[in-house]
């Protein structure tokens, strides 16, 4: 199994391969290298940060091209996820165009970024199995991605929204299942099984 992590100077790499450690995997390798991506088994693709200067790097580097026509599974985690979708009103930015969607800003009634723990629910699709409606992951944003068709798991900060999407052989989580205990570990457990 190998493991590649998005390096694009956007995205906490370390405590992601961390995490993959902890679940066994011994081949991963981080990178911006496209041809490196194209070869793994299986893509990480995490972010934090603002969405134009993340988008800027991937233009950058190629990567901007090159995630969309990967066909291994890729996981997009907090702003990778974001990133996924058409539009972000951060910055208004054009994302990778993956899902048809614009990410939101989170309305004034609440407190921004939210940032701790947040239970999730309507769990569906493969990254969720074994856990159950409630288990609690641990978020950092003030942008959103919307409920769609496209929605695996939901919360509610102010109201309800996609708090994982997934289409075809791209997953996104909102939440950092390396920074979520053994809740978040078993969404990365299952990924890797993928």
């Amino acid at each position: 199994m190998h493991v590649v992590i998005v390096d694009y100077g956007a995205g906490n790499v370390q405590s992601v391969q961390f995490a993959l450690e902890r679940l066994g995997v011994r081949e991963i390798q981080m990178s911006d290298r496209p041809e490196v991506l194209q070869k793994a088994d299986k893509v990480i693709f995490p972010g934090q940060g603002a969405a134009g200067a993340a988008m800027v790097k991937l233009k950058d580097s190629a990567l901007g091209e090159v995630i969309p026509s990967l066909t291994q599974p890729v996981l997009g985690i907090c702003l990778g996820m974001q990133l996924f979708c058409s539009f972000s009103e951060e910055g208004d930015t054009r994302g990778l165009g993956l899902f048809p969607m614009k990410v939101q800003r989170f309305p004034e009634s609440v407190k921004h970024p939210q940032m701790g723990w947040n239970s999730i629910r309507e769990l569906k699709g493969p990254l969720f199995k074994g856990l159950n409606a409630g288990a609690y992951m641990y978020l950092v944003h003030s942008f959103y991605v919307p409920l769609s068709e496209w929605s695996t798991a939901t919360a509610e900060y102010g109201l309800a929204y996609s708090v994982a999407i997934q289409q075809d052989n791209f997953y996104g989580v909102q939440f950092h299942p390396e920074k979520s205990g053994p809740a978040g570990q078993q969404v990365l457990q299952n990924f890797i099984q993928l």
